[in-house]
């Protein structure tokens, strides 16, 4: 008998996979859901909580199991739905899964979702023994947007389909922390979402210095957190965690100034900026100053939109 985790736990299942199977492994993987209910030992896979999200194919043969929370998808599966842990045990790819979820979480924490998938991080479970301080794992990107689109796109009456498909226009790539995740979100959410309504930023934008540059900087590339490459402008999340110590702060100063010498103007966003609201709006307009951008929106309605984004965002 074939089984299905999917939802939360199929999330759960992509969190802990540090290495990630080669992309056609699961993307050519076309099969058709159950139609009965496994046993917990059957679908059971380390590092995943309970109660453990499985889907079927009928809804006539869900049973009464704590342990075990049972969903029905009666649309079509296609290749690109499910990856193969073994013969019997199938998992929601990343690409469902983020439909899925689109049926469960707010708006908001849909789109973190999305910037998780695409990026290059990993959110530690609360119980996780191994989990860094900072709370998440570094590992290659799940997917990507076109792909998720693409895959949305073919899901249509599945429900979640038309919310992720509204999410994706605010996902980017290649985010390296949660924290710009939600510095991005930030700035690129339009004003009646309680975003300030910039333009999408390029995310890790590697930049290659000129010889005479890499003989100042000593540095054959650069990383720029949020990039806007028609303004030249680069935003930096600074998170105290990384960039604190005499030999840090020497090393960010060169950096920034190296930057600046390419013709590359730098505006940095701490922590602290970030959970002070009055502080976070002098650094947008900042960056919206940069950007050729004047901020404009109706107070009352940004206001009542915007706590409430910072209540999902950072609270």
């Amino acid at each position: 008998m074939k089984a299905f985790i999917s939802h939360q736990s199929a999330l759960e299942f992509w969190r802990i996979q540090l290495v990630l199977p080669p992309d056609d492994t699961y993307r050519q993987c076309k099969v058709t859901l159950s139609d009965n209910v496994p046993t917990l030992e059957q679908v059971r896979i380390p590092g995943l909580s309970l109660p453990l999200h499985i889907v079927l194919g009928n809804a006539g043969v869900r049973r009464g199991r704590k342990e075990i929370k049972q969903h029905v998808f009666k649309g079509k599966t296609h290749a690109g739905c499910f990856i193969c842990v073994n013969d019997a045990l199938f998992v929601s790819s990343p690409e469902f899964c983020f439909v899925q979820m689109a049926g469960v979480l707010p708006f908001v924490r849909l789109i973190e979702l999305g910037y998780e998938l695409c990026g290059s991080y990993s959110i530690c479970a609360v119980e996780d023994p191994n989990a860094p301080a900072r709370g998440f794992h570094r590992r290659d990107p799940l997917t990507s947007t076109k792909k998720l689109e693409a895959f949305v796109t073919r899901m249509n009456g599945v429900k979640g389909q038309q919310k992720a498909m509204l999410a994706l226009r605010y996902i980017l790539n290649n985010s390296a922390s949660p924290m710009e995740t939600k510095l991005a979100i930030f700035l690129i959410l339009p004003y009646k979402l309680g975003g300030y309504s910039l333009a999408k930023p390029e995310l890790n934008k590697r930049i290659i210095p000129s010889k005479l540059d890499k003989r100042f900087s000593g540095k054959t590339s650069f990383e720029c957190d949020l990039f806007w490459p028609e303004y030249n402008l680069d935003v930096e999340y600074d998170s105290e965690l990384y960039h604190t110590g005499k030999d840090q702060v020497a090393e960010d100063s060169k950096r920034r100034n190296s930057l600046m010498m390419m013709g590359i103007q730098v505006i940095t966003v701490t922590k602290q900026q970030l959970y002070d609201n009055k502080e976070f709006e002098y650094a947008v307009r900042s960056i919206a100053k940069c950007l050729k951008k004047r901020i404009r929106y109706k107070t009352d309605a940004f206001t009542a939109a915007h706590n409430e984004l910072r209540e999902q965002l950072l609270f």
